[in-house]
């Protein structure tokens, strides 16, 4: 299945994301990643390739705040069940996502001060921007310190620029005027 660009473009940065979060965005007793400079790849069938991996600089504030505004959302969520067994996680979720509803299977598997992947499937009821299935295939691998110039929250998107997902998810949880 092919995706729109632009469809692909939002899906793809949404899941990254969430999913390369390694589930913090779906509850506090998940484990936290280790501090430093994270490289989170991706493959989704019909998503376009060459992007490459992105790189996310986090801290344990980072973290707690992803989970935070993560926990904000989950009120969209009729069910969230996670399990966790050695190193392995498996996640079912069922949320609402405007007049859609999400269907969300996960495991990850790995150590999350190191390095962990995650086979996501999604499925969207009725179908989202025309999609009504995905499958995505996420590897994570911490790779050292921050570069210098870096702060906490700090996305580098190839070809596509930078930003910090800290400031965002800040933005977002502040009142509306």
């Amino acid at each position: 299945m092919a995706f729109p660009r632009s469809t692909a473009g939002s899906l793809f940065l949404m899941v990254t994301l969430v999913a390369g979060l390694g589930t913090q965005a779906l509850a506090l007793d998940m484990p936290k990643r280790k501090s430093g400079l994270w490289e989170i790849s991706t493959s989704m069938e019909g998503m376009p390739k060459g992007m490459g991996p992105i790189q996310h600089c986090i801290d344990q504030n980072s973290d707690n705040l992803m989970q935070q505004s993560a926990e904000k959302t989950k009120q969209q969520c009729s069910a969230t069940d996670i399990k966790q067994q050695g190193d392995r996680i498996t996640i079912h979720s069922v949320c609402k996502l405007d007049t859609t509803t999400t269907t969300m299977d996960a495991v990850f598997t790995g150590a999350f001060d190191s390095a962990y992947r995650g086979d996501i499937k999604t499925r969207f009821s009725p179908p989202l921007h025309g999609i009504a299935e995905s499958e995505m295939a996420i590897t994570a691998k911490w790779m050292g310190a921050c570069k210098p110039g870096q702060k906490p929250g700090d996305v580098v998107l190839p070809g596509r620029g930078n930003f910090n997902l800290d400031d965002a998810l800040k933005k977002r949880s502040e009142p509306k005027r």
